[in-house]
């Protein structure tokens, strides 16, 4: 572990001076040669460097959406190329190539984190060996030594014998009991952020062999942090733990608020967001805009969630618009996407209204009631019959009945309607 510390040597300067820089800060309030002073000290480092690495995280969670977006045809080439493994990995390649995605985009912030992780492993050893290292000097050195966290010094180790514990001021009983508590606690949170990513933040529609990956990570790191635990100094420890908290508080909310699609957490997000918009009748926050904006373009590709979610609109009278904003519609009639069809799928049939009692009669009482040709009807069988008769066609103008086509005698035959 020295050795590979040793290779981080360049940033030890930097993480010694902001150990320092907050240690003065700390020191001022608690005291200098507390545990609480140099304690704050590491937990401070440790949100500074994750503020950084903020960016870093965001590009992890494009990373890993674009990789579930492709598992389909991740699937399609495993299954084409079962016998073929070279040529598998050159299509997976060609893949990522051509959609412009890194599996490694997924490990950057804990790649980035590792300088940080070694370099102070490396000052922290130094503490413990009574040896000075960046800017911590003679002076500070021996207040650090001093430092004890819950009884535990902040250089020693679970696997330390008791000698070298006395030596820090301590018990070998107090060091493996704080040691102990913080390896389980750091195991337990780490075990914590990968299950709520596997068992809310993914794809269920999705089975593929990078889920069960996933799912042997979930309990092959906090078994890897366990076995390793032993050997990190308590600041170290504190480091690491520091860390785990930030990352299970960083992926609940983004679990919570920028959920992948298809997820368990996608259906209770949009259920919240349907709650939201019908009862305010519009969308807050450029973050849900920019959700049903994406839900919107994805037109006959939603997933089941995000149809529900439409449809729910619709029946409130609303209609998600293509630039993520919720209006007001005449009735439960779906937006209209570019090609044509509308966005909640095929349109709904209207129902005719539903009339009352005292509407019905009175449309049965109109309907009795003779019309105006029935009336027109009507007066022309009042005239006398010397009216009703036709007046008499002058010579020459009419037709005979035998050169109309018509029947010398009896009834006239009706029409075919096929004739008129």
């Amino acid at each position: 572990m020295d050795t590979i510390a040793s290779l981080f040597s360049f940033i030890t300067t930097p993480v010694s001076w902001v150990i320092v820089q907050f240690h003065s800060v700390y020191g001022a309030i608690f005291g200098p040669d507390t545990g609480w002073a140099w304690g704050l000290s590491i937990v401070s480092l440790v949100i500074l460097i994750r503020i950084c690495l903020i960016p870093l995280f965001v590009k992890q969670i494009k990373a890993t959406r674009a990789m579930q977006t492709l598992q389909p045809e991740m699937k399609k080439i495993q299954e084409r190329y079962k016998n073929d493994k070279q040529r598998q990995s050159e299509e997976m390649m060609k893949l990522y190539k051509e959609t412009g995605t890194n599996p490694l985009s997924s490990c950057l912030p804990i790649l980035a984190q590792s300088p940080f992780f070694f370099a102070l492993y490396h000052v922290l050893n130094g503490i413990a060996t009574g040896k000075t290292i960046g800017v911590i000097d003679d002076q500070l050195l021996e207040s650090a030594r001093k430092a004890h966290i819950f009884g535990a010094p902040l250089a020693a180790k679970f696997t330390d014998s008791a000698d070298k514990v006395a030596q820090l001021g301590a018990t070998l009983t107090d060091v493996r009991v704080v040691t102990a508590i913080m390896i389980v606690l750091m195991s337990a949170s780490q075990f914590y952020t990968q299950r709520q990513l596997m068992t809310k933040n993914v794809d269920t529609t999705v089975k593929t062999p990078f889920m069960q990956q996933q799912k042997m990570l979930m309990y092959i790191f906090p078994v890897m942090f366990a076995v390793f635990g032993i050997n990190f100094p308590v600041g170290v420890l504190v480091y690491w733990l520091t860390t785990n908290v930030w990352t299970m508080g960083q992926q609940m909310y983004v679990i919570h608020n920028n959920p992948t699609p298809g997820s368990k957490a996608q259906a209770a997000y949009l259920e919240r967001l349907t709650k939201r918009v019908t009862q305010h009748g519009k969308v807050r926050g450029r973050g849900e805009k920019a959700i049903i904006k994406a839900i919107v373009a994805k037109g006959r590709d939603r997933n089941e969630y995000e149809r529900k979610f439409i449809n729910s609109l619709s029946k409130a009278s609303l209609a998600a618009q293509p630039d993520g904003t919720v209006l007001k519609s005449e009735g439960a009639v779906a937006t209209v996407t570019e090609d044509g069809t509308p966005a909640g799928g095929a349109p709904r049939r209207q129902q005719p209204k539903r009339q009352s009692k005292s509407q019905r009669q009175s449309a049965a009482k109109h309907a009795d009631e003779p019309t105006s040709l029935q009336k027109a009807d009507a007066s022309e069988d009042d005239k006398p019959e010397a009216a009703k008769k036709p007046a008499p066609k002058p010579a020459g103008q009419g037709r005979s009945k035998a050169q109309s086509g018509q029947r010398k005698g009896g009834p006239q035959r009706p029409k075919s309607p096929s004739k008129k």
